[in-house]
């Protein structure tokens, strides 16, 4: 449920959350500037809002540091989610490997979309590319970044020179694309 209360007279939005486990209240944050207050259900709303302005220094520091940065992509990987991705993921990868693969010509085995918690794309040695559903979400530069570092591990099965050689062929900002992508995980 959305709520809103005023701190050293900012408006500050938060959502608060009802937890039959919770034993205190819990005040956490996230990139992209959302700020939750789970509370045991037998907590009354004034002590709620009393312990929020206890806390309004630290939630504003905070939340201003935090609304600087990127909005996750989805914080869990859930199995809706995925469903409702994996189909757009896999014609975007299709679509741009087969782009891709026009400067390389490399032979690609099997394209899969899979609903990874930490990876946005693997290769196995027989060629087979996996990638994460999240890249549909992805912005193209990024999204064109993965797909050609995967392809390139076709090529070059490592982390070498010749690898990062071979991926600058088509993405010569790659440095400033992995930095990048790494503030979306």
């Amino acid at each position: 449920m959305k709520k809103e209360i005023v701190l050293d007279d900012q408006k500050v939005t938060y959502t608060l959350r009802t937890r039959r486990n919770a034993r205190h209240i819990r005040l956490s944050m996230y990139p992209g500037g959302e700020f939750i207050v789970t509370v045991p259900p037998y907590v009354q709303k004034s002590t709620i809002e009393t312990y929020v302005h206890t806390k309004s220094a630290w939630v504003l520091k905070h939340l201003a540091r935090l609304k600087q940065l990127p909005k996750p992509l989805l914080r869990k990987n859930s199995r809706a989610e995925y469903i409702t991705h994996k189909q757009a993921a896999l014609e975007r990868v299709t679509r741009r490997l087969a782009y891709f693969n026009q400067f390389y010509n490399l032979n690609i085995g099997t394209v899969r979309i899979k609903n990874q918690k930490t990876r946005w794309g693997s290769c196995s040695k027989k060629g087979n590319l996996n990638f994460n559903y999240k890249i549909a979400l992805l912005p193209d530069h990024l999204a064109d970044y993965i797909i050609v570092h995967e392809l390139c591990h076709v090529g070059q099965f490592n982390h070498s020179r010749n690898f990062w050689n071979l991926v600058g062929q088509t993405i010569p900002d790659y440095k400033i694309l992995r930095a990048t992508l790494k503030k979306y995980q």
